[in-house]
């Protein structure tokens, strides 16, 4: 107890079963955001997607019978985890509600799936490690993914921009009709805006293939990564 820094209970702990279940619940925390990180790794793999890659390691993640697989096995692994450890937290929950002051039966759940929270979760750690350790992105694909609309993906910062010239609902109106044209046509957004007289009138080519590029419309994105980095350190 010395070595945890754990002290004595202040009152009898028969059936005081919260700090038992906050433990729990705070595992099933750090699960689950394992498990969200290792399912956008796992969407992130997928074919039509291929921007992020588990690191590789030869004959890691391969199929037996399709050998041009490339497949996210510790998010995979974590994904799991995460479901069992939330299901076992639930139980933790069930185990608080329990008769007088001695149980008859409650708190022999915590026997079972406390130990169980702490394996899983360490388990899903060690794999969540193994996946940041060294991961593959491809710039290169996410590129090409934003693109893959044809700027169709960045129709509201037009929209925003041409609202302060035509009014917010008038530029939506326009700029909806001229994104289902697009869409129907297969053509780039950039051109089909600069085609509209109406438009034109307020922004030119230049200024439309500007707010066409997704690269120009990140908002706060770049400003919370590093407020976030500055609040633990990593960053001046």
């Amino acid at each position: 107890m010395k070595e945890l820094q754990l002290a004595a209970p202040a009152i009898a702990w028969h059936t005081m079963r919260d700090t038992i279940a906050e433990i729990g619940c705070f595992l099933g925390l750090l699960a689950g955001t394992c498990g969200k990180f290792a399912l956008d790794v796992k969407l992130s793999m997928q074919t039509e997607v291929a921007e992020i890659f588990e690191p590789f390691h030869s004959g890691r993640g391969s199929s037996s019978t399709m050998p041009q697989k490339r497949n996210p096995i510790s998010s995979v692994y974590i994904t799991a985890l995460n479901s069992v450890v939330r299901q076992q937290v639930a139980a933790l929950l069930d185990a608080m509600v329990e008769d007088h002051e001695r149980s008859s039966g409650p708190w022999e759940i915590e026997w079972i799936v406390l130990p169980e929270i702490f394996c899983l979760t360490a388990g899903a750690l060690a794999h969540m490690r193994t996946v940041l350790d060294d991961p593959q992105i491809d710039e290169k694909k996410m590129r090409e993914n934003l693109d893959a609309t044809k700027g169709l993906i960045v129709s509201e910062a037009v929209m925003m921009e041409l609202g302060r010239h035509l009014g917010r609902q008038r530029a939506h109106d326009l700029v909806y009709d001229i994104c289902r044209r697009a869409l129907a046509a297969g053509r780039p957004l950039s051109e089909l805006l600069a085609e509209d007289d109406e438009i034109a009138a307020h922004i030119d080519r230049a200024g439309l293939a500007q707010l066409s590029d997704p690269a120009n419309y990140l908002g706060e994105a770049g400003a919370m990564v590093d407020r976030v980095l500055r609040a633990r350190g990593k960053q001046p």
